[in-house]
């Protein structure tokens, strides 16, 4: 009896890791504000809805991305800056694997950076 209680638990919480969502901290570092962000299975040409809605991710500062497609785990992010309206894309980040998503962009370079934890 109790080792089928204790399985019983093991496979509960199995199920449970891989339903589990694959939210993340975003963390702007690149030195300008970001007006919107979109998230998009690695490789795909299609955005989607801007994940910001109606704020703004201020230089050095972070927000919690709600995301919950586990079936998709490999996903580029593109930001939109407030300033002058350009676009930049990071891509192929594993959101199942990580938390949190810190930003870097050189704007003189075009050189995009990310750090991952």
């Amino acid at each position: 009896m109790k080792k089928q209680i204790l399985t019983f638990i093991a496979a509960a919480l199995a199920a449970t890791a891989a339903f589990a969502d694959a939210d993340f901290t975003l963390v702007n570092r690149t030195g300008y504000d970001i007006r919107e962000v979109y998230i998009s299975p690695t490789k795909r040409n299609s955005w989607g809805n801007d994940r910001m809605g109606d704020g703004i991710l201020e230089k050095g500062k972070s927000k919690l991305f709600r995301f919950g497609d586990r079936a998709a785990c490999k996903q580029d992010l593109m930001v939109v800056f407030d300033d002058d309206n350009s676009k930049v894309t990071w891509e192929n980040f594993d959101l199942c694997e990580l938390n949190k998503i810190t930003l870097r962009y050189n704007r003189r370079s075009g050189e995009v950076s990310a750090e991952t934890e």
